[in-house]
This record gives C-alpha cells, sequence and structure tokens, in this order.
C-alpha cells in the first residue's frame, strides 16, 4: 500500500468528482490518505471527507498564509476542540512562509506557536508548511517541542533536512522531484535515509511533470514512488512499503 501523506482532498477543486479521484487513488495502490486543513473554516469540510472515505485521515490547523482571515482567539479554541476529539492525526498544516508578498511573518509566528503548543498538550505530531523559513521553523521547533511529524514539500538544504530528521520528522516528496531541473530535490531524494521520506501529492496543487498546468490528484503517488526508486537505484516494492512505514510510524493515529 502506497500512503499520501498530504493531499487536500477537501478542496473544492474535487466537489465534482471526488468519488471517482478516490477510487483512481486506490486502484493505483494508494490505500491511505491525509488530508490537512488550512483554516478553521475549512474543519467542517475535511471532517465531512474523513467520514465519507475509511481510508481518509484528516489533520486540522491554520495555514500560514491563512492568518489574515483568521481570528486567533475563535479559530484557536476550535482547532483545540477539533484537537480534543478522536479523529485529529496530525495538526496541520501549519508552519511558516517567507515568500514575498505573503502574510505578516510576526502574525504567521505566533499562530505557529500556540499551534505548536496545543500539539504538544495533545501529544500530536504535525503537518509542516515551510517556504523560505526553514530556520525560522526549527527555531520554533526547538522552543516547543512536539512529537516529530512531516516536513510537508520539503526544499531546504541537506543540514537543514538533517536538523528536522534529528526532530523527529520526516521529509515530503511529491510533484517538484518529477522535474529535472528540481536538481536540489531530486538529490536529497536520491540520498536523505529512505527511513526520513514520505511521499505527497498536496492534491490538487504542485502537479507533476507529466501533468504540469494540471489539477494534480493522490493517484499521482504512485508514479512519485516510481521516480524515487529510480532515483534511487531501488526496487520500487521498498519504496512503497518502507515510505508507507514511515507515515504510520510518524502519524500513529493513522494506522
Amino acid at each position: 500500500m502506497l500512503i499520501d501523506s498530504h493531499c487536500h482532498l477537501d478542496a473544492a477543486e474535487f466537489d465534482a468528482d471526488r468519488d471517482a479521484v478516490v477510487a483512481a487513488a486506490r486502484s493505483a495502490g494508494v490505500g491511505l490518505l491525509v488530508v490537512p486543513a488550512v483554516e478553521a473554516r475549512a474543519f467542517d469540510r475535511a471532517a465531512a471527507v474523513g467520514s465519507r472515505y475509511p481510508q481518509c485521515r484528516v489533520a486540522y490547523g491554520i495555514h500560514p498564509l491563512y492568518v489574515d482571515r483568521a481570528e486567533p482567539a475563535r479559530d484557536l479554541a476550535a482547532l483545540e476542540a477539533r484537537l480534543a476529539g478522536e479523529q485529529a492525526v496530525a495538526v496541520g498544516e501549519i508552519g511558516l512562509d517567507l515568500y514575498p508578498g505573503h502574510p505578516d511573518f510576526d502574525r504567521q509566528q505566533q499562530l505557529f506557536a500556540a499551534q505548536l503548543t496545543l500539539a504538544r498538550r495533545f501529544g500530536l505530531p504535525v503537518l509542516l508548511h515551510v517556504r523560505r523559513a526553514v530556520d525560522a521553523v526549527l527555531k520554533q521547533l526547538r522552543r516547543i517541542e512536539v512529537p516529530g511529524g512531516i516536513a510537508h514539500a520539503f526544499n531546504g538544504s541537506r543540514q537543514q533536512a538533517e536538523q528536522l530528521i534529528a526532530l523527529g520528522f520526516k521529509l515530503g516528496f511529491g510533484g517538484a522531484m518529477s522535474y529535472t531541473g528540481s536538481r536540489r530535490i531530486r538529490e536529497l531524494a536520491a540520498t536523505l535515509p529512505l527511513s526520513a521520506i514520505v511521499l505527497e501529492s498536496d492534491a490538487p496543487d504542485m502537479a507533476p511533470a507529466w501533468a504540469r498546468g494540471r489539477r494534480n490528484e493522490p493517484v499521482q503517488v504512485a508514479r512519485y514512488a516510481d521516480v524515487l526508486a529510480e532515483l534511487r537505484g531501488t526496487p520500487r516494492d521498498e519504496i512503497a512499503a518502507q515510505t508507507s512505514d514511515n507515515v504510520l510510524a510518524c502519524l500513529p493515529r493513522s494506522r
């Protein structure tokens, strides 16, 4: 079984054919999908997906690109209520983003820290969004210890990768790995310990090279396993087994 460790199946882009998307993934051997909510107003949508599809696991969080739309006190209380239930497998998608033009960084950091504190309180791993902010994320993780998780769509340096791994994190690889021009990402995918790697689609975003410009789907994780096997010179079955075991190890509630 393959696992898509990061798939926004609750997104509106799937409203017309969500059943077919899930069925296609299952037929390709993608038997488990982790669905992270990105803001409080999306919590109900994510929960509904988790209830409808037995192969879906749900996480709840406030994404750094949505912090301007958040009302911190209200939305953190809503997050806390979700985490107190049994459905959440992680806190996420949360993190920091220093891409130009994105929300105020101080506000991002405040909400990130508050969510890490909730993750620590509930003993839950976190699903990290990290863009141009790996060092800032590492600083917060050292200050507020959580039980690991996944750094989704990892795009940092080897040194940063090793620091995240030392803190108990797995690193997500997906569509970017399929582009031959993504040399650093492909090198990391090829040479980091396989025990630290998980596969992800980030659907509907981050489409692979063979579907550029089109909606991404969790079925693509099956081909990402092929790409990773080729990059590493490792049998595909070993890639599928180890990356799936990695997800289950860092998100134990997803079992």
